[in-house]
């Protein structure tokens, strides 16, 4: 098919490339501003601007408030019907169900506490498969008071599981997509390295002043070589991660009976009950038990707070509390988790030593989702995201001014939708993300269904962002620049100085306030962003501009040396 290897990979990288670069550039635009996800939703909740909090005491705080809790009744309505055996007798009325499990969450960039409840399906189908109905909630930890938790959660609740899911939940399509295109994009790393043989070379190599064509083409292997081991990790932790996840056709059929009697095992094992005894049990000070695994945590040379608490059997005499170290002052993801006896507080069992292999899930697991406290290292992820971003953007802008052209002599529009796609793949992107933003400031707070109007903001500026770049790219078909490109920076410059002016309308946190009078960095520092975006977006506008009014061509070069560049990047 092709006359040499280098070819064929040629032809791999551009066409892999292309068809998942546009899924790619949602991944590594909303896997960065995920690592700032929980400060994100500090923004766009106002009133859960304070400073972050350890775990707050189980025994006076968060019991009394997990005690007052019912059962969802969104989730009671849809599991209970499949959970019950009518066969067995009548379905238990939800504000009945017993209490099987309590738990809490919380981190050191999170002012608030994520906590739940695990109620017990009586005369359930399967028992031995822990049916449970819930009931999560947010709590205030300075006083154990649940936060109304119909607001979107902007950063940690939308941006982030975009990036690995793109917000397709049916069958969980976005998750096998994205998981095809970081499987393709390791192929397209490989073979853009056989592609691009000098890459030492290419690492020095930035012409901005080029025709468009040969300066997106270097900064296009640029970004890529400076980032090429950042974008190889990621793609490949992020299959790691989700291993079990597209193993699953297979451990859910062929490997259940073994991995259940693998349960019943590591119960016998650690102490640990696998089921509760159905004879009632007392519950002694947890607080207690939390000081003794800091003891324990202290003893072993790693002094720490407590990440993740969770209760089994409540109530039975076989329940047990197992708590979680967090683990934000190392880069692999554990939790050190001590097991106690809730009756008695007794300790059951201690997490055993790691083995080697799960030492490395660990580590690449955290180092992915990097719970770790290293703000420096943070930026770095950030910087390496956006890098990925600009690579693959860059690709499509090349993709498109190599052969417009020839599509615009052969009445071809295909360089036409494929420029359409790519400025709402980049521009519309931030544009809606940014306006999910303005509207979130726009929405009255206590506006009934708000979360589900900034998810239509989301996806409508989004659309709208598509039908523009379409509408507006008939100079490509004739072979000249689409003018969306330089339209919708503006458009991002309007909507980020909107969404920081807003925020300053709407709560009186300013830059000035929250950069020196009253520092909370969380909402500086996504102002600073928004206002960052602002010039950057401008900065292009005004290029884009000058390139327009140029027809592409640099001053003082003639037409046959523009061409000869052209030649050079075909040739290329």
């Amino acid at each position: 098919m092709f006359s040499n290897f280098r070819l064929s990979m040629t032809w791999v990288h551009t066409w892999f490339g292309l068809v998942l670069g546009f899924v790619l550039m949602v991944c590594f635009f909303f896997g960065s501003l995920s690592v700032f996800d929980r400060e994100i939703d500090r923004w766009a909740i106002p009133e859960t601007r304070f400073d972050a909090q350890p775990m707050p005491s189980f025994d006076k705080v968060l019991l009394p408030a997990l005690q007052q809790l019912e059962p969802d009744e969104v989730d009671y309505a849809t599991n209970m019907p499949k959970l019950h055996d009518p066969a067995k007798g009548e379905m238990t009325p939800r504000t009945e169900l017993p209490v099987d499990e309590y738990w809490a969450y919380v981190t050191h960039r999170d002012p608030v506490l994520a906590a739940g409840v695990g109620y017990g399906v009586p005369l359930a189908k399967n028992p031995e498969d822990h049916n449970h109905i819930h009931k999560n909630v947010t709590l205030d930890p300075r006083t154990g008071a649940v936060l109304p938790d119909d607001k979107l959660k902007i950063g940690s609740h939308w941006f982030y599981p975009m990036h690995y899911s793109l917000q397709l939940k049916w069958k969980n399509l976005g998750i096998w997509i994205v998981g095809l295109a970081a499987l393709m994009m390791l192929a397209a790393l490989v073979t853009g390295v056989i592609v691009h043989r000098k890459v030492f070379r290419e690492f020095f190599t930035f012409r901005p002043w080029k025709r468009t064509q040969r300066a997106s083409l270097d900064l296009h292997n640029l970004t890529g070589v400076v980032a090429l081991p950042f974008h190889f990790f990621f793609a490949f932790t992020g299959l790691v991660i989700f291993a079990s996840f597209y193993f699953l056709p297979v451990t859910s059929t062929l490997l259940d009976p073994l991995h259940k009697q693998h349960e019943i095992h590591e119960a016998a094992t650690t102490g640990l009950p696998h089921d509760a005894a159905g004879v009632p049990g007392t519950m002694s000070s947890v607080d207690a038990m939390v000081e003794e695994a800091k003891r324990r945590w202290a003893a072993r040379d790693m002094a720490g707070e407590v990440g993740f608490l969770v209760m089994h059997h409540v109530g039975d005499a076989n329940s047990y509390v197992s708590i979680y170290r967090a683990g934000s002052d190392r880069v692999a993801l554990v939790g050190e988790g001590i097991h106690f006896k809730t009756s008695t507080g007794e300790v059951l069992s201690e997490d055993p030593p790691r083995t080697p292999v799960s030492e490395v899930n660990e580590f690449l697991t955290g180092l992915h989702l990097q719970h770790f406290e290293h703000w420096f290292l943070r930026w770095l992820y950030v910087l390496g995201g956006l890098l990925g971003a600009v690579c693959i953007a860059t690709g499509f802008i090349f993709f498109v001014e190599k052969r417009k052209s020839q599509h615009a002599k052969s009445g071809s529009n295909g360089s036409r939708v494929v420029d359409s796609l790519a400025v709402t793949t980049v521009t519309g992107m931030v544009m809606a993300a940014v306006g999910m933003l303005v509207i979130n400031r726009i929405l009255p707070a206590d506006l009934l269904g708000k979360a589900d109007w900034e998810k239509a903001a989301f996806w409508t500026v989004w659309g709208l962002s598509f039908v523009h770049a379409y509408v507006r790219s008939a100079p490509v078909a004739n072979g000249l620049f689409n003018p969306a490109w330089r339209e919708q920076c503006w458009g991002v410059v309007a909507l980020s100085i909107s969404a920081v002016l807003l925020n300053w309308a709407t709560t009186g946190d300013h830059l000035i306030k929250t950069v020196f009078t009253d520092t909370y960095w969380p909402v500086a520092g996504v102002d600073l962003s928004l206002m960052a975006c602002a010039v950057m977006s401008g900065w292009a506008a005004l290029k884009l501009a000058r390139r327009e009014r140029g027809a592409d061509v640099p001053v003082g070069k003639t037409e046959k040396q523009s061409g000869s560049d052209t030649g050079e990047v075909a040739h290329a």
